[in-house]
């Protein structure tokens, strides 16, 4: 080992005594390693800071051609024997540097030690200044105020030395330390484990390093402390355990971070897994309770305000103000039933803690009360009910955050403890804020979507039809089971539309999608329906009409219109259209991506019609076709939407046949038979709206319907007044025979006039009195206003007045145009037609 020259002397005179006050300083020191023979084996930037020296440079070489001057051999030999016994050693001496410079440099030598089995010694040396002229007071400074507490205790675990930080974070004097274990002068709870670690140390000889734990101290006996404490065994030249190094760091700090971080992470999984504004407060109550507070409310404003426009204007400083009326929606506790509450859940509650108002919601911080006072003026007069239960359960702490989200004030939470011992302090607030500004958005979200959500279902109920009117045609009833409220309100809908001479649309849908958008979407689908059905089209063309319409709509909208402002693209939507004729009991049906009816014969026999399946409305290009089907009087046909066949297992003709076995059970009323289908099918909540129509068919009787072939002579029109003139005496409607030869007279006068034949007139009875007149020709009548000078062009606008309802229709073999007038009040019931002997009822379509 090179020499230690501190003016070399000139014999082997003693050496200067170790120093006491610590261990190698290691910090920003010139740090090396050197072998017993005097090389080099270890070397640090600090030392290659110092004197200049890279690394490869020195490493292997001889430490002595560092120094300044020749070495002392006996001087060197002295040193490593005394390192060599476990004293080390210190001094000053000279180093060359790279660039020639002489450096005087404080230097210590630590113990030997092994290093891969070769003897060492850890040499540190920092340029000397006058500031460490002074006798250790560096390391005694660092030592005595570092902000880690230090100790030393003895085999025995006794305390031989420690800094002043440790005596801080204890609150117990130095000289009441000195000689004790810490079982002596730490709280129990503390002491226990800590010596069971100490002498596991000590047996073990391994260090254990940041053991975290929690407690107080006699310094701070109110608040609860994180600290970080190692242990490490030291020991003689000889490797005897003479004792154990104690380090304490306090940690707090840390720990309420990462305490913060976890109880967030932990209620991001239990707050706000539903939709429901009720369920997400009692969710953050149950959360809080026990692993923050013992008891817990939470109260919600009646009408959630905007931070920046309250409804009511907030008062001015010094104003007085009333609390604002809230209502509380959760709370939980430790004990069963919550006896601490004064309010129960779903009661109005005024309730901000004292001395605050109404601007704690709007701009306040959380309150924290450590220590509750229930005698004190405050809770005794302003909260006396809550002053007597805080005295009776021990309430003794309190923390209150508003509840507030995007720039809206929702409300308060209350944190309280009573069996908890340990008062809220400042490190409490921030998880009670944290956990309650998440509870706050996920209340929003569900307050947001309970909004929307209660907009569709009232705009989705405004446009569902009311009442059904099948007429005399059709005994209607109809299911409508809406979404899960997991999912939202969608789109199915149908409507049963009252047609020209008897008939009966029958229409369902069901729109892709759900919330507003959808329902918006079903409501312009159905009022479209309804307007191509007035219009007296074919089920295969309107629903031709329909899809044009879907597909200009969807055109309409921007791209990403839908994703990005709600539009109500409704490119997938489904219908079915079908017109029953009780004249005919024919039933004429097309449909557009939608599932088939169900057909239940008087005899119980079930079918789904083989209907050609069309593509859903939107797609366009694509043709539809329509089917007719011969109904015998009191068939069931049932209208559905795809959420009733599909199921939990999504197995559609599985559904069919269950569909099928439930709508043919007999016994029910119609109404009673449609909630039963429904309930049997789907008895829980189903993620898609479900849709049921259900119709019983009834056949025109033969006495309510008369028709007569109309020669193409204008003789003949009257001729055909006086047979209309004695069937309206035979039926007990003498009331509207003059009208009703004044319109019969009009219609068989233009379709002979302009039209070509055959020229056949159709009297029905049923709820009205419908007159029509059929001719081959596809011209379409056009109503005008004839001048005064005119001789004619009144013959329509004659029929408008006189009639309820007007209109035209076509068919394959040319038009129809029809009149329908109301009927007296409680007509005698028909009789067997008279006169010219009546034409057996044909549908409409046949004959022109």
């Amino acid at each position: 080992m090179a020499s230690a020259d501190e003016g070399p002397p000139a014999g082997p005179g003693p050496l200067p005594p170790a120093d006491p006050r610590g261990p190698v300083r290691l910090g920003d020191d010139a740090v090396a390693v050197i072998a017993g023979d005097g090389t080099v084996i270890g070397w640090t930037r600090g030392a290659e800071a110092l004197l200049g020296y890279a690394a490869a440079e020195m490493v292997g070489r001889s430490a002595a051609l560092l120094l300044a001057g020749a070495p002392d051999t006996r001087r060197t030999s002295a040193i490593a024997a005394r390192s060599r016994e476990g004293s080390g050693w210190s001094g000053q001496i000279a180093l060359r540097g790279r660039d020639d410079r002489l450096i005087d440099v404080d230097v210590r030598v630590s113990a030997s030690f092994l290093v891969a089995g070769r003897e060492g010694f850890l040499v540190s040396g920092r340029e000397r200044t006058p500031q460490w002229t002074v006798d250790g007071s560096v390391l005694e400074g660092f030592l005595t105020r570092s902000p880690v507490g230090m100790a030393v205790l003895d085999p025995e675990l006794r305390y031989i030395w420690l800094n002043d930080t440790l005596e801080q974070f204890g609150g117990v004097p130095r000289e009441q330390r000195l000689g004790r274990r810490p079982a002596d002068v730490l709280p129990g709870l503390l002491s226990a484990p800590i010596e069971r670690l100490m002498r596991q140390v000590l047996a073990s000889g391994v260090p254990v390093t940041d053991y975290e734990y929690l407690g107080w101290s006699w310094s701070d006996p109110n608040r609860r402390r994180a600290y970080s404490s190692s242990f490490f065994p030291l020991a003689d030249a000889e490797e005897n355990r003479i004792g154990i190094g104690y380090m304490v760091l306090d940690v707090t700090d840390r720990w309420n971070a990462r305490r913060l971080l976890a109880l967030v992470n932990e209620a991001g999984a239990s707050i706000g897994s539903t939709l429901d504004v009720q369920r997400t407060a009692q969710e953050l109550a149950d959360f809080a309770v026990p692993r923050f507070a013992d008891f817990v409310f939470v109260d919600l404003l009646e009408t959630p305000l905007g931070r920046d426009r309250p409804e009511t204007p907030l008062p001015g400083p010094g104003m007085q103000v009333g609390r604002p009326p809230m209502l509380r929606m959760a709370m939980s506790s430790v004990r069963e039933g919550c006896p601490e509450a004064v309010v129960q859940i779903g009661e109005r509650v005024e309730f901000v803690p004292p001395p605050h108002d109404v601007h704690l919601l709007f701009d306040g911080d959380p309150v924290l009360l450590p220590m509750l006072d229930p005698d004190s003026h405050t809770w005794a007069v302003e909260h006396p009910a809550r002053a007597a239960r805080i005295r009776e359960f021990g309430l003794h702490s309190l923390i209150s955050v508003p509840m507030r989200a995007r720039d809206t004030v929702l409300g308060l939470t209350t944190f309280m403890r009573s069996q908890n011992p340990v008062p809220f302090d400042e490190d409490d607030v921030a998880p009670a804020r944290e956990l309650v500004a998440r509870a706050a958005v996920c209340v929003d979200n569900a307050r947001r979507y309970t909004r929307e959500h209660t907009a569709a279902l009232v705009l989705q109920e405004s446009l569902l039809p009311h009442t059904l009117r099948g007429g005399t045609a059709l005994d209607v009833a109809s299911s409508y089971l809406p979404a899960d409220a997991k999912v939202g309100v969608g789109g199915d809908w149908f409507d049963v539309i009252p047609l020209s001479g008897a008939r009966v649309g029958l229409v369902i849908g069901d729109v892709v999608g759900h919330g507003i958008s959808a329902a918006a979407t079903m409501g312009r689908l159905r009022t479209a329906v309804q307007t191509l059905a007035d219009m007296d089209l074919a089920p295969d063309e309107l629903l031709a009409r329909l899809d044009d319409l879907v597909m200009r709509l969807s055109e309409e909208e921007p791209a990403g219109g839908k994703a990005d402002r709600g539009g109500t693209t409704v490119l997938g939507a489904t219908c079915l259209y079908a017109v029953y004729d009780p004249a005919s009991r024919c039933c004429t049906m097309a449909r557009a991506g939608h599932p088939p009816p169900v057909i239940v014969t008087p005899q119980g026999a079930v079918s789904f019609p083989d209907l050609p399946l069309g593509p859903p409305l939107g797609l366009g290009g694509l043709p539809f076709e329509s089917l007719e089907v011969e109904l015998p009087e009191g068939t069931l046909l049932g209208l559905y939407t795809d959420g009733l066949i599909e199921g939990p297992e999504k197995d559609v003709e599985q559904g069919k046949i269950r569909l099928g076995r439930a709508i043919s059970r007999e016994g029910l009323p119609l109404d009673e038979l449609c909630e039963a289908v429904v309930k049997e099918l789907l008895p829980v909540p189903q993620p898609d709206d479900i849709a049921l129509l259900l119709a019983r068919t009834h056949a025109l009787r033969p006495d309510r319907l008369v028709s007569w072939e109309v020669p193409l002579d204008p003789a003949a029109v009257g001729a055909t007044r006086n047979k209309v003139a004695r069937q309206l005496e035979a039926w007990g409607l003498d009331e509207l025979t003059m009208t009703t030869e004044l319109i019969v007279s009009e219609l068989v006068t233009n379709a002979i006039r302009y039209a070509s034949g055959p020229v056949r007139l159709r009297l029905l009875l049923q709820s009205v009195l419908t007159c029509e007149v059929s001719d081959a020709s596809s011209t379409t009548p056009r109503l005008r206003h004839a001048r005064t000078t005119d001789e004619g062009g009144r013959g329509l606008f004659l029929v408008a007045q006189l009639a309820r309802r007007w209109g035209t229709r076509y068919t394959h073999r040319g038009k129809i145009i029809w009149a329908e007038q109301g009927l007296p009040s409680s007509p005698p019931p028909p009789v067997p037609t008279v006169g010219s002997p009546p034409v057996s009822p044909t549908p409409p379509g046949s004959s022109g």
